[in-house]
């Protein structure tokens, strides 16, 4: 019954096809999975041709705003940080969400950085401090690179014993509060950094120009990225690259609170996604949804330098 159902569904999707109508499946996801979602775009609709997908990366956070706040049509959003799409999306927008990848972040350089032939994983936080080093990271309000990247540097202060959150407070806005072997960093909504030490950017992957420029000469990013672009990068220790599972308790060490006043524990890198209960093709956002998480989107995903997470972990909502 179930194939019969199927078939019935590619017949009158192909009828649609022939007589020159598409469904337009909009899919708003974060800026990282630009490239493997590129290609996962090209294969769905080699598999779907009745199907038209259109994609909106952005940071995670804004993809998600688009729909609560802005109420723009979507039918999937895909985020960095699963732990987005509960918070922000369930019940009304979202019933469950897949835990769909990892990631970790790294210290991105070119050879034309400043003191890049001496940069490693025990003096890194020391280049950073020099005069006229620049480095950037995504604005943490929109992007959770953003705040991964302040969660990272807070993590670095607690692993290496040294007042490194010295690196963020000197040029930024920021409240840091230390307690119980932890520590709060609260945001401001104006994110503007004081000088020209630091750069900030609305989505990781916008520093890249930046970076291949010489305008900066290090850029948090995550690892997929470092790598689908070809760039040189520096791994940083298990315990505060924010992508190892098995370092989940020392990560939930660090908390950050967003402008709007949305709480973010620290703990691993896993992407979400999720078909929308407000999407205007339900169906077809069903169909993108399973592929992705399917053996070919596994196979995009490792093809693109992401770590697929598979099978993928399904969290449903509270009845």
């Amino acid at each position: 019954m179930r194939t019969l159902l199927v078939w019935c569904f590619f017949l009158l999707a192909a009828s649609s096809v022939l007589a020159g109508e598409k469904v337009i499946l909009r899919v708003f996801h974060a800026g990282s999975l630009s490239v493997p979602f590129a290609a996962m775009e090209e294969a769905f609709e080699a598999r779907y041709p009745w199907i038209d997908v259109r994609r909106e990366p952005s940071g995670s956070v804004l993809a998600i705003r688009k729909v609560t706040d802005l109420g723009k049509p979507c039918d999937v959003v895909a985020s960095a940080d699963y732990s987005l799409i509960p918070k922000m999306m369930f019940p009304r927008y979202a019933d469950h969400v897949y835990l769909f990848a990892r990631n970790e972040l790294v210290l991105c350089y070119t050879s034309r950085s400043r003191l890049a032939k001496e940069i490693d994983n025990k003096n890194w936080f020391e280049i950073l401090k020099q005069t006229k080093v620049k480095w950037g990271f995504s604005n943490p309000n929109v992007d959770p690179c953003g705040y991964r990247t302040l969660m990272m540097i807070a993590l670095a202060e607690l692993y290496y014993q040294k007042p490194l959150l010295e690196l963020l407070t000197s040029h930024l806005p920021l409240s840091v509060s230390r307690k119980d072997q932890g520590v709060l960093i609260e945001v401001p909504e104006d994110l503007k950094p004081r000088g020209r030490k630091i750069f900030i950017r609305p989505k990781s992957v916008e520093l890249l120009g930046l970076l291949e420029s010489g305008a900066i000469d290090y850029a948090v990013e995550y690892l997929s990225v470092a790598r689908q672009h070809g760039l040189r990068y520096l791994r940083l220790p298990p315990a505060i690259n924010l992508g190892y599972l098995k370092e989940a308790d020392f990560y939930q060490r660090v908390q950050i609170r967003l402008a709007g006043g949305k709480l973010v524990q620290g703990g691993p890198i896993i992407y979400g996604m999720a078909s929308l209960k407000t999407a205007l093709h339900p169906r077809e956002a069903r169909l993108f949804e399973s592929f992705v998480i399917g053996t070919e989107g596994k196979k995009i995903l490792e093809e693109s330098f992401q770590i697929p997470i598979h099978p993928a972990q399904e969290l449903r909502a509270s009845p």
